[in-house]
């Protein structure tokens, strides 16, 4: 089923600097903050030409790489990123950023002074015309931890408003359920919307510059349009956890502490879990189609966003 989510507000409580108490509040009632003018100029600049570089990189290739996950419409001669996977790897620039003092500094009121990096960030390209929808989904659901001080930080590469694809929140929905993220017996990465009986009439569609920070809670329910524009919609992606925030999938491999240590972006590792009594379904049978978010989800039998369909 391909919805049009026009019931949808703007989002307009952003404001510039680090987290005051208004923008605490709102991400404890909301689940999400904005944060205007994070980056300057020259950061964001690099950030672009970087990026622009590892796309160029698609030019003769024919198939999902570790780093890059392919459009549909993707040819080796035409090529179509939709994501760029794992970029602290990719490219230490990223690497470099996510523990800019500008992005710590904004998430340790929220979930304290001790943060380790997920392994998993991304770079979601929406590329005019034709870039991909992402349906509603937790970032819970595909990595639950033995306590919720878990979240996401976007970057915006772009302008993002109602024409391109804007990612889209629905408040207060971290303090809800876990809703099912399967199909036909297996993970799937998407909650179905019918069958859920969520109610999306209150999305909120985040419209913010580029350069922007978006700050949502790992239990935050969320998901993004088509780009029906001619202009891209990037975003940066990292994802943050307390280090006392343990996976409950496990370190992989679970010898390689180093490796699991060596994303803590502030403060100190920690060998004792804090465990709390906190909702858990796990993403398990793995999803059908393995890879990136997009994969996981084309199982999902009911599709809320339309998708791009190549003209005949």
């Amino acid at each position: 089923m391909a919805n049009d989510p026009m019931a949808t507000t703007i989002q307009s409580e952003v404001s510039e600097g680090s987290l005051n108490s208004t923008q605490l509040d709102q991400y404890r009632e909301r689940g999400y903050v904005v944060l205007t003018g994070a980056l300057d100029g020259t950061t964001l600049a690099r950030l672009r030409k970087v990026t622009d570089e590892i796309v160029q990189s698609a030019h003769g290739v024919s198939k999902h790489t570790d780093t890059l996950d392919l459009e549909s419409t993707h040819t080796p001669e035409r090529p179509r990123v939709r994501r760029i996977k794992r970029p602290h790897v990719a490219h230490p620039f990223y690497d470099q950023l996510a523990r800019d003092p500008r992005i710590t500094e904004a998430i340790v009121p929220l979930i304290g002074p001790d943060i380790r990096m997920r392994p998993a960030g991304k770079i979601n390209m929406k590329a005019g015309g034709y870039g991909s929808p992402v349906e509603w989904h937790q970032d819970w659901a595909f990595y639950p931890h033995t306590n919720q001080d878990v979240l996401a930080v976007g970057i915006l590469l772009d302008d993002m408003d109602a024409n391109n694809g804007p990612i889209m929140f629905i408040p207060g929905s971290h303090k809800g359920p876990i809703y099912d993220h399967h199909s036909d017996g297996a993970f799937c990465g998407a909650i179905d919307v019918s069958a859920s009986k969520l109610d999306v009439s209150q999305a909120v569609e985040v419209h913010a510059t580029a350069g922007s920070l978006t700050i949502h809670h790992a239990r935050l329910v969320h998901g993004s349009a088509l780009n029906r524009s001619n202009r891209s919609r990037r975003i940066l992606l990292y994802e943050f956890a307390a280090a006392d925030a343990w996976p409950l999938a496990g370190v992989e491999p679970m010898r390689d502490i180093e490796e699991f240590n060596g994303r803590i972006v502030c403060g100190e590792p920690t060998l004792q879990p804090r465990m709390e009594d906190v909702p858990v379904r796990m993403p398990l049978p793995i999803a059908k189609h393995q890879g990136s978010i997009y994969e996981n989800q084309r199982s999902l039998s009911t599709r809320y966003f339309e998708e791009f369909r190549t003209p005949n």
